[in-house]
């Protein structure tokens, strides 16, 4: 990740006068000496009777409630601004919000989206909130979801790396999450560390490597040296000392929550793939699971080649149509 030069708060509801992502996205500007763009996509449902009539009056209610809108944004933005940070405001009419989100971001070519995680535990596949889900897998811009209130201090920030390319993720990938990690340590005067997550026993072992305690042994004592090797190799020139590199043998959601709470991390880095016609980010779920695992905030990123899949067209307001009365007999 290139420095942080302007930011893109996500604000869920502008009524409140304070959110986890907004003191973050607040402490990250100030370290950084970036820009911050306070956000809130209007998504709600405008009425219409049946036969039009209440139609006349629609645009007087989107100015209304946007101009509302951005009045409750700008009461926000004044801590900020106390702090010498540079604050623009928007709202716009547009829906689903995760697009309306990532449309806003890459119009003002924000470098990072920070944004609150939706209440609430999913403990089953497929159930993670869907703005959530389908801002991480659409964005092309980094993510910073925060799960943790409050603000960082001196945080130890954990790069979750494959540099094994698992499920043929882009090599690059690996690179991405690592420059996005050290950045926001350096911001933040944090301690980095990296991790990798590796299968025990290779996908190809024969059985007949396995029929005493000592060849297990072996097989598992080469599987780990294998790995630090592969994440030496990933780490390259991103200064992580190796008491701060970590492997562990076993399935990456879990090994990344474990490492995590181990270590007391405030912020998980991860990397996310979409391919065309899969609604999943990379290794099936395992970003999934790891965001119901995990007890900090995750930072999760794209390879640098990552398109835009969200249309640049705003929708505008969503207007649904009540039944009409029926004509009296």
């Amino acid at each position: 990740m290139r420095r942080i030069h302007r930011i893109l708060v996500a604000i869920k509801d502008p009524r409140a006068k304070s959110t986890p992502a907004l003191l973050k996205a607040g402490q990250l500007a100030h370290a950084s000496g970036a820009q911050i763009e306070l956000f809130h996509g209007l998504t709600t449902p405008l009425f219409i009777d049946g036969y039009g009539e209440s139609g006349k009056g629609l645009a007087d209610i989107e100015q209304s409630e946007r101009a509302k809108t951005l009045v409750q944004l700008e009461k926000m933005a004044i801590t900020l601004r106390h702090s010498h940070i540079k604050v623009s405001v928007a709202a716009e009419w547009d829906f689903p919000s995760y697009e309306a989100i990532v449309r806003r971001a890459v119009k003002m070519k924000a470098d990072l989206i920070v944004a609150d995680q939706h209440a609430g535990r999913h403990s089953a596949a497929g159930l993670l909130h869907l703005t959530d889900w389908e801002l991480l897998r659409l964005s092309p811009v980094p993510v910073l979801l925060a799960k943790t209130p409050g603000t960082y201090r001196q945080p130890i920030v954990l790069a979750a790396v494959d540099p094994g390319h698992t499920f043929s993720k882009p090599a690059k990938l690996d690179q991405a999450i690592l420059s996005a990690a050290a950045t926001v340590t350096r911001a933040l005067r944090g301690t980095l560390h990296a991790m990798h997550a590796y299968a025990p026993f290779p996908l190809a072992v024969s059985s007949d490597l396995l029929t005493s305690q000592k060849s297990i042994d072996r097989l598992e004592k080469a599987a780990c040296a294998a790995a630090l090797k592969a994440l030496d190799r990933a780490v390259g020139t991103i200064k992580i000392s190796k008491t701060n590199r970590h492997v562990a043998g076993a399935d990456p959601a879990s090994a990344i929550a474990q490492t995590a709470r181990e270590l007391k991390s405030a912020i998980v880095v991860m990397g996310a793939v979409s391919r065309s016609g899969l609604k999943s980010l990379f290794i099936g779920n395992t970003a999934e699971k790891v965001l119901d695992l995990l007890d900090c905030d995750i930072l999760v990123v794209k390879p640098q080649l990552f398109g835009n899949r969200v249309k640049r067209a705003r929708r505008g307001v969503r207007l649904v149509a009540l039944p009409s009365a029926p004509f009296p007999v």
